[in-house]
């Protein structure tokens, strides 16, 4: 929507936004009238080098830098469009239409409250022009102020009735604050300001969903699909409630279509393999499952779900695989050890079938501990059923950055950031970690490990490469010296944080670095090693829990929020850990490193951005930086930018950065 309207608007405004300008320069008037019509036929590219042109000629022009800044917006160039804004603002600082369209363009950068400061700006100049309270609204629905939101909808509905999605992101509002009666009320409104949208049938069809008001969402996503056939949500949302009612073949129907439309949809294939197992199809779902493996080879619910149908079909080796690998996702995951526990019991495997049931035992006991610590308040049960279906709003991927950056439509999983910095047990077998080796040496590095007398240890952010049954004879005898020591050491307690860590045992590893941190609170690497299990902890929790704030990269940014959230995940508690870093040790570039990643992966790119950047200057030779920062500059649609970071990083030796500049053809920039 936002690209629509600048796009169908700019003139309209051009004519009361744009200040009058008493000096007339050689040309300027037709070569603003050209880049104008430039934009008017789309031709972005073209209107900026005609802009260009004037502003070699004059420097100071606050229209053109506006004008160009437009052009860049609709090129998705928003880092450039908000520096011509902020020019723009620079030389003429009652430009309205300025503030207006850099607040939009730092809305879709993340940037909210630099937003919200541009809207105030601009609404104070021109207090009777509608479009900023509505934009406004949209910006504090994303910044979750709600109560806020629907002050600035209440002004922009005054001005203009007949606009659909006032109506709808007010609703949304009310939805977010609890008011399910307004929020419907709301929804109706939208229809009746327009039968032909579908969006208002869907957002009332979902409501009456979450009431289980199944026949009445039936009608209003049939009414929706009728209005569009080709509206995703509304056919997935009929597709459930077909289920909810019991009438499987209409739903699969429906998830057949999605799937045409969205080849790649897990969602589509994951729930046609539910319903499917329902009517006992297990042939078919077996076939469906098998494709959301390959679109999302990290996700828990995958193969214990497909496990499941193996063992439907009798293919019970094929079940055992599967729930071993969910078991390596997840290993708390209890149902995992119960069924697999029950199908090693069933050929005759009884020491492994009962170090299953022990372990599940040992688990559920745990997590039910727990339940009384609101610490883990956000842990899912991990003797749940799992065979249900997901909503439109959930994702089968793993990470918050990496699912947008997946879907910004480069074709593949190459966008994912190399993961956090963290001490870690590496055998050193390869020219590249020597060179690793050489690049980490700053001196409180080499005294921290030289602490250990350790050759494994080292800091590094890729994966061990020691195998499974050695890191277990690693934690055994972790465990084993802590169970010995004659007094409390925090080096002991530490060495055990990392060895469970790499066996994936999440909580144990945290609580681990938390004694160690206890002991020893003013060494900021245990603090780092604290975040690093948070996050990673973090990460496989979210991937089985379907019930987080979905993000999805339409232009609109008031479709970026869906009215059925219930529990998002927090990286807070690790953004914390990797603040307490930088206070203790400031010129440590990895500690900046890390934090940049954590606010990628919770959404704040700019704030991630900075961190890099900061990285990058104590650290000028850390390609890992210039590529995690190459690609966050591509996601804010700075692709110009972000390639030549990844090339940067290529020099490097992080050889995946040529892959990915490939991708983008940067030889044809």
């Amino acid at each position: 929507m936002m690209r629509r309207l600048l796009t169908t608007i700019v003139l309209l405004f051009m004519v009361w936004l744009l200040p009058t300008r008493s000096e007339a320069q050689y040309n300027r008037n037709y070569i603003y009238w050209m880049g104008q019509q430039r934009m008017v036929d789309n031709e972005y590219r073209e209107a900026i080098d005609i802009l260009n042109v004037l502003l070699r000629h004059d420097a100071n022009d606050f229209d053109a830098y506006f004008l160009r800044g437009i052009a860049k917006y609709n090129m998705d160039d928003l880092l450039g469009a908000d520096a011509d804004f902020s020019r723009a603002v620079e030389l003429n600082p009652v430009y309205t239409g300025a503030y207006y369209y850099r607040a939009i363009t730092r809305t879709r950068l993340g940037n909210y409250d630099d937003a919200l400061s541009d809207f105030q700006q601009a609404i104070e100049l021109r207090p009777d022009l509608p479009d900023p309270y509505y934009s406004r609204g949209v910006t504090r629905l994303l910044n979750q102020q709600f109560e806020e939101a629907i002050k600035d909808f209440n002004l922009y509905i005054r001005y203009e009735k007949r606009h659909v999605g006032a109506y709808i992101n007010r609703g949304l509002s009310y939805l977010y604050l609890g008011d399910t009666t307004r929020a419907y009320d709301n929804y109706e409104m939208a229809i009746r300001t327009n039968r032909e949208d579908p969006d208002g049938y869907n957002r009332r069809g979902a409501l009456l969903m979450e009431q289980r008001r199944y026949t009445e969402a039936r009608d209003d996503f049939d009414k929706a699909v009728e209005c569009d056939s080709t509206y995703i949500p509304a056919l997935f949302n009929r597709a459930l409630v077909h289920d909810y009612l019991e009438r499987p073949m209409l739903s699969i129907s429906d998830f057949d279509r999605v799937i045409a439309l969205d080849s790649l949809s897990s969602l589509g294939y994951f729930n046609r393999a539910m319903v499917r197992s329902e009517i006992g199809d297990y042939n078919l779902a077996l076939a469906d499952l098998n494709v959301v493996a390959k679109l999302s080879p990290d996700n828990v619910l995958v193969f214990y779900n497909r496990a499941i149908i193996h063992t439907q079909l009798g293919d019970v080796n094929a079940a055992i695989e599967d729930y071993t690998r969910a078991i390596e996702l997840y290993p708390d995951f209890a149902n995992a050890y119960l069924s697999r526990g029950y199908l090693r019991r069933s050929i005759r495997d009884i020491r492994g079938a009962e170090s299953d049931e022990r372990t599940a035992e040992r688990k559920i006991a745990e997590y039910r501990s727990r339940l009384k610590d609101s610490t883990y308040s956000i842990y899912a049960d991990t003797t749940q059923r799992f065979d249900k279906l997901l909503s439109f709003d959930s994702h089968l991927m793993e990470r918050n950055f990496e699912r947008i950056a997946s879907s910004h439509g480069t074709g593949g999983n190459e966008l994912t950031l190399i993961p956090m910095f963290r001490f870690t047990l590496i055998e050193q077998d390869s020219v590249d970690i020597d060179r690793r080796a050489m690049r980490f040496g700053t001196q409180r590095v080499k005294d921290f490990r030289a602490k250990f007398d350790n050759e494994l240890l080292r800091l590094d952010c890729r994966t061990t490469n020691i195998d499974p049954d050695r890191l277990m004879a690693i934690d055994d005898a972790a465990e084993q010296a802590l169970h010995d020591a004659q007094e409390e050491s925090w080096m002991l307690h530490f060495e055990r944080g990392i060895s469970q860590l790499l066996i994936k045992q999440y909580t144990n590893a945290v609580n681990s670095f938390g004694e160690a941190i206890r002991l020893n609170p003013s060494n900021p690497f245990l603090y780092m090693n604290r975040a690093a299990a948070r996050a990673e902890m973090i990460d496989f929790i979210s991937s089985i829990d379907n019930s987080y704030q979905s993000v999805t990269l339409d232009s609109d940014p008031s479709k970026r929020l869906n009215g059925a959230v219930k529990r998002s995940y927090s990286y807070d508690e690790a953004i914390e850990d990797m603040n307490k870093v930088v206070a203790l040790y400031p010129e440590f570039a990895e500690a900046y490193y890390n934090r940049a990643n954590l606010m990628a992966i919770s959404g704040k790119l700019p704030e991630a951005y900075n961190d890099y950047t900061r990285a990058i200057e104590l650290d000028p030779n850390m390609g890992e930086a210039y590529y995690n920062r190459g690609l966050v500059q591509i996601f804010m649609k700075d692709t110009r930018k972000g390639c030549m970071d990844l090339s940067k990083a290529g020099e490097l030796g992080i050889e995946m950065a040529y892959t990915v500049l490939r991708q983008f053809r940067i030889a044809e920039h």
